[in-house]
């Protein structure tokens, strides 16, 4: 088995991403791989993007377009820094988290995709998917579910 050279992990800024991230990170330092910090995210209706504006003033930016995504990615480059990783790239995607990690693991030609495991327990996660569970069928490469969450 070859080594990992590309490790994609995705985060939504939840402190369950970031132990994924964690953990991403200190197999991307103990092996010399990239890793590719990756998050979906989905822009916010015109009018509550406008009313949130409206209340937030000279903070409105961080409701608009991908910023609440680029300060995730943010929190999770220096986490993956302090957990060893050196050779770190991020992307933010719109649309489903599904759609958007197999895409770029396919496109990045990543080794392996890390994600949490919250989810796969829980009553919704069962009847809609989860996304653990979903990327574990869609990949192209190798899961690795990290175990973030008591399962609930």
């Amino acid at each position: 088995m070859s080594a990992y050279r590309i490790i994609l992990v995705g985060t939504d800024g939840s402190d369950s991403s970031f132990r994924a991230v964690d953990r991403a990170a200190q197999l991307a330092a103990a092996t010399g791989a990239t890793l590719l910090l990756a998050t979906a995210y989905s822009p916010m209706p015109e009018r509550e993007r406008a009313s949130a504006a409206d209340r937030l003033g000279d903070l409105a930016y961080k409701v608009q377009g991908s910023t609440p995504a680029d300060d995730a990615l943010r929190a999770a480059r220096e986490r993956a820094v302090a957990a060893g990783a050196t050779d770190i790239d991020q992307v933010a995607v719109e649309g489903d988290a599904v759609d958007v990690i197999s895409r770029l693991a396919k496109e990045r030609r990543a080794d392996l995709v890390v994600v949490g495991n919250r989810g796969l327990n829980s009553l919704a996660g069962r009847i809609l998917g989860s996304v653990p569970a979903n990327l574990s069928h869609r990949s192209p490469c190798d899961v690795l579910i990290v175990h973030t969450t008591d399962g609930k």
